[in-house]
């Protein structure tokens, strides 16, 4: 499924019901020992994945990347946390951010960027039951419309 960024790895679909994505930023992933090898596989799963800022660096939470099949002693933990890699005042305007209003970093999706592995992680807010149900209904009508518009086509 290549997309205007490369080719997606994997994608958090659920963050875009559960929350409102404000911006979008690419960052980095350090990755160690055969994670790469495991990814390339397809052995990744952003859901219910968080980023946190500690010490002026930014780390991703809950993303699970499975063991390679063929990496025996040298796998890592699945769950472990992974350092981004970003530039310190785009860092720093995140915390000031999710600091002040309350906002949260998701990761949104994993893709390729020529050879490298890239995190697309979106600054958030959560949205709230009616927000959630506006959207539906907002959908809901759109594909009404289209269905009609499509029905229409055919008939004449």
């Amino acid at each position: 499924m290549p997309s205007e960024k490369g080719r997606i790895i994997a994608e958090n679909r659920a963050a875009r019901h559960d929350y409102f994505v404000l911006e979008t930023f690419e960052t980095g992933l350090e990755l160690k020992g055969t994670e790469v090898k495991s990814i390339r596989c397809g052995g990744v799963n952003l859901k219910d994945s968080w980023c946190e800022i500690r010490d002026g660096e930014i780390f991703v939470n809950g993303m699970h990347i499975s063991p390679y099949e063929k990496g025996n002693i040298f796998n890592r933990d699945p769950r472990r946390v992974r350092r981004l890699l970003m530039h310190k005042n785009e860092i720093r305007r995140l915390f000031d951010k999710v600091r002040q209003e309350g906002l949260t970093i998701i990761p949104l999706k994993l893709y390729y960027s020529r050879d490298r592995v890239k995190l697309e992680i979106g600054l958030c807010k959560g949205k709230k039951l009616y927000d959630k149900r506006d959207d539906a209904a907002r959908k809901a009508a759109e594909r009404d419309i289209d269905r009609t518009l499509k029905e229409r086509r055919r008939q004449v």
